[in-house]
């Protein structure tokens, strides 16, 4: 066997080790950046789940917020209403006021009772009777500006009550709108922060995982090397096998031929040979034949 063979199996051999060793390493480095950006789509994937929690709370505020305004406004359109009203029976009881007689509605009311009852009660003159009647239509007239100046005021209380209601629940329901509307400015900043680091994270996630490519990339060629030199170490080995097998076959013959040799000699002399000795002497004269 030609002594460069060994020199040149060797010399591929240190070169597989030292690309493996190089490839481990890239594979190494590989993990690392796989590990990296793994756990950064994992921090990735539950500030996502944070956000969502987030937006939903925010919009549930913003739900909030848009239903008080709507309350609000109808509390307002309450108010204007009964401010309104209460401007039209403040008219009506000052042009009432003007018609008020100076007598109370219980002496007024005594008074037509007595004419009614002397109408019913007393022979009158037709002439008499007709003075009662149309002083019974005057104090009539006079009772219902009383009662009318009763039921204006009563309305007017009652719509004050509800005035004084209605924009204490537009009061309450502004405080509530207010407070709703800073939370949901708050929670609207804190879902901003989260998506700006979502999106730092994403392009460092992205940074890790085209570094793990790159990296990848460069164990390719290496891994293309070794199995290049893996092969040449395989077609090198059988060489070798080769060759092992043929100086194997010349040791052989010449074993034989001295063994045949030595025989031959034994037979001349009158020796006895070896079991082996005549096999091979068989051999030889057999293969002579063929």
């Amino acid at each position: 066997m030609p002594k460069e063979e060994p020199q040149k199996t060797a010399g591929l051999q240190r070169e597989l080790l030292a690309l493996e060793e190089q490839r481990n390493k890239l594979n190494t480095e590989a993990r690392k950046w796989a590990e990296k950006r793994n756990k950064l789509n994992e921090k990735i994937k539950n500030l996502r789940t944070e956000i969502h929690e987030v937006r939903s709370a925010r919009d549930k505020l913003n739900m909030k917020v848009a239903e008080l305004k709507q309350l609000r406004e109808n509390t307002k359109i309450e108010i204007y209403k009964a401010i309104e009203q209460i401007r039209q029976l403040n008219q009506q009881i000052k042009a009432l006021a003007k018609k008020k007689p100076s007598n109370s509605l219980q002496t007024l009311q005594d008074r037509l009772d007595a004419m009614e009852w002397k109408i019913q009660t007393t022979p009158l003159s037709l002439q008499e009777e007709k003075e009662l009647v149309e002083q019974v239509g005057k104090l009539e007239t006079q009772i219902n500006v009383h009662k009318k100046l009763q039921i204006a005021h009563q309305e007017r209380l009652e719509l004050q009550t509800k005035l004084k209601t209605n924009e204490t629940r537009n009061k309450s329901y502004h405080e509530e709108l207010t407070e709703n509307a800073q939370k949901s400015r708050e929670v609207h900043a804190e879902m901003l922060e989260k998506i700006n680091k979502l999106r730092e994270l994403e392009m460092e996630a992205e940074n890790m995982h085209q570094s793990f490519l790159k990296t990848r990339q460069k164990i390719k060629p290496i891994q293309r090397e070794i199995a290049g030199i893996i092969s040449q170490l395989e077609l090198s080995k059988e060489e070798i096998r080769k060759e092992e097998d043929k100086e194997k076959r010349k040791s052989e013959e010449s074993l034989r031929q001295k063994i045949q040799k030595s025989a031959r000699e034994k037979l001349k002399r009158g020796e006895k040979i070896t079991w082996q000795e005549f096999q091979i002497l068989t051999e030889k004269k057999k293969a002579t034949q063929d």
